[in-house]
């Protein structure tokens, strides 16, 4: 188990590659669909790789996009003979592409998914 502490000071650069492969192949997913789905495959076998990183919440969020993304498309596909269907397949890309560009964003930045991080600037009231 990789007992690294979680946070943006740690130099976690094998992690972060990893994190870093799996929004390409998620990015790469809209033009060869396949990337898309070895996405997962990867993060459930190098899973363990980074529990207890700050790199692990990214993985949980590449996760989380794949399988709501599935979920969203599959409603859609099952729609597709009415607009409806055709809508929410494209509010399901685009909330895909979302996702990795806020994930990979922060991930550039050094910065885990969600929850409350300690490098951010309080919120002003």
């Amino acid at each position: 188990m990789n007992t690294s502490t979680p946070g943006p000071s740690k130099n976690n650069n094998h992690e972060k590659n990893l994190a870093t492969v799996i929004y390409v192949l998620q990015a790469a997913g809209f033009g060869i669909v396949v990337t898309y789905f070895i996405a997962p495959i990867v993060i459930y076998w190098k899973r363990k790789a980074v529990a207890g990183t700050w790199v692990e919440s990214h993985l949980q969020w590449q996760l989380n996009t794949f399988w709501y993304s599935v979920a969203g498309a599959a409603v859609g596909i099952a729609g597709i003979s009415t607009p409806v269907g055709y809508m929410l397949i494209l509010m399901d890309a685009i909330w895909v592409v979302y996702r990795i560009v806020q994930g990979w964003s922060r991930l550039s930045m050094g910065r885990p998914m969600g929850g409350t991080d300690p490098s951010l600037p309080a919120p002003q009231h």
